[in-house]
């Protein structure tokens, strides 16, 4: 966080009249997919038969240490054009342990940021998880626990097994907020086959925020993660009500930060040359709150650079992942992240 002139730094003075000189603090939440990011041990409780030096993928450990460090160059950058921190908080998917995310801290573009790390093993069938990377200087966690997502297929009655949505409660600045980082189910089988896994998700996290909500009608409330779904799904609009505008949000609304990016044509991840905006950040209304001394939402942003993209072949324009097929690209993911920035009064 970096006290900051709001009308100096920005070209649009949303909080302020224009002859006023306020200083507020900004803090910049982002979330990340990173694409299978396995270690090259074998763990007989974990799918990563591919990700091993013996496996399809020939995955050893100078690709790892490659993909440790082109994410970290990623993640470093992130929010650097408001603080030279970077991101206080980033929810990350697609992540096989929490020592993958020890190496991934330690790595230089990050070590002198030390963030620390709120990880659970999920029950998933790929054996990834979710996680939380946080600055302390920023960020105090107070209290986290795994939140299950239980999938009972509607007609064959079978279960199924998928991640755990991450819940992280704790001190933004002093401020309470509450987290939930989720990577909800794929589109597998089609996308209106699996959509109600998708609302299986939505719905816990929906549920978790009235709790919160009903005792705290002002609750900060950040949900984030890959939710397989556009912005405009049923499983954001109507389970998860998640609103594309926040000005007419009621006392528990949700306010889903990403839409105008997406009714922008602006996207995380390229299928079949079209782009889909599947990574989100839904905010609370407290979040939304002009008049409010706390933290207030200011703007999105969905981070790319030219070097990110792939620049010939049948992929060209796509994000620069790190396998296509079985060829190594040494890209970084098949997703680009995305943050927000949260303004305080000084």
């Amino acid at each position: 966080m970096k006290k900051l002139l709001l009308f100096a730094l920005f070209t649009m003075p949303v909080f302020l009249q224009a002859q006023e000189k306020a200083s507020y603090k900004v803090s910049a939440i982002g979330f990340y997919n990173m694409e299978n990011l396995f270690d090259t041990i074998n763990n007989p409780l974990t799918n990563d038969e591919d990700f091993l030096p013996t496996g399809k993928l020939l995955w050893n450990s100078q690709r790892y240490a490659s993909k440790e460090a082109n994410m970290a160059k990623v993640i470093s950058l992130l929010a650097t054009e408001v603080s030279p921190d970077g991101v206080a908080l980033l929810g990350v998917a697609e992540v096989e342990n929490r020592k993958v995310l020890e190496d991934l801290v330690q790595q230089p573009a990050l070590a002198d940021r030390h963030y620390e790390i709120v990880h659970y093993d999920s029950p998933d069938e790929r054996g990834i998880d979710c996680g939380l990377l946080y600055q302390p200087k920023y960020f105090q966690p107070t209290y986290s626990r795994p939140l299950r997502v239980e999938l009972i297929d509607p007609i064959s009655r079978d279960t199924d097994f998928t991640r755990d949505i991450l819940y992280v409660t704790g001190l933004l600045d002093g401020d309470p907020v509450h987290i939930m980082v989720g990577h909800w189910p794929s589109r597998r089988g089609g996308e209106k086959a699996s959509a109600w896994a998708r609302a299986k998700a939505a719905l816990v996290c929906r549920e978790m925020a009235d709790s919160l909500l009903q005792v705290d009608k002002n609750a900060r409330i950040i949900i984030m993660g890959d939710l397989n779904d556009d912005p405009n799904n049923k499983s954001l609009t109507e389970v998860l009500k998640a609103q594309p505008e926040k000005d007419d949000l009621k006392a528990n609304g949700l306010y889903n930060t990403m839409y105008d990016n997406f009714k922008n044509g602006n996207g995380t991840l390229a299928y079949r040359d079209s782009w889909n905006l599947f990574d989100q950040i839904i905010i609370s209304k407290a979040l939304t709150n002009k008049r409010s001394d706390s933290w207030q939402f200011y703007k999105p942003v969905v981070f790319r650079q030219p070097w990110m993209f792939q620049t010939e072949g049948a992929y060209k324009g796509y994000p620069l992942r790190t396998f296509v097929g079985e060829s190594f690209m040494n890209g970084y993911s098949d997703h680009l992240p995305v943050y927000i920035l949260l303004l305080k009064k000084n």
